[in-house]
């Protein structure tokens, strides 16, 4: 679920779209942007990020991908995501980030609301999970 571009918007709600621009999903190189409301913009616009993934290893459960161009000032920003197994049916989620904020930007906030962000998707990770384990 969380590697596909198409269920981006399932666990990372504020995710209106996702849109392939080249390459195939899955494959270094892949590109997609994606839109919405996930960095809040001054003028009420959609916040968009041009991405694209660096690796992807299935057997590791990582991916890695890198943002281009966006409207939100994170341009040249990497975000890496890996999931372990944690035992006792757990899994522990390392969602990492490298920041080159644009001038005048504080990284503080920048990190205060990327957490808030992230843990936010990995809340809804795990009640996609949960509701899954349900069905079974």
């Amino acid at each position: 679920m969380v590697s596909q571009t198409k269920k981006l918007s399932e666990w990372m709600p504020m995710v209106e779209r996702c849109t392939d621009l080249e390459g195939n999903e899955g494959i270094s190189g892949y590109v997609r942007l994606v839109s919405g409301f996930m960095f809040p913009q001054q003028d009420g616009e959609r916040s968009w990020i041009k991405e694209r993934l660096v690796s992807m290893d299935t057997s590791s459960y990582t991916y890695v991908y890198k943002m281009e161009a966006s409207n939100v000032g994170l341009d040249g920003s990497v975000n890496t995501l890996k999931l372990v197994d944690y035992g006792e049916d757990s899994t522990l989620v390392n969602w990492s980030f490298e920041i080159d904020p644009v001038e005048g930007a504080c990284e503080e906030s920048i990190i205060d609301y990327l957490g808030f962000l992230y843990k936010s998707c990995i809340n809804r990770i795990d009640g996609a999970i949960q509701a899954a384990s349900k069905q079974v």
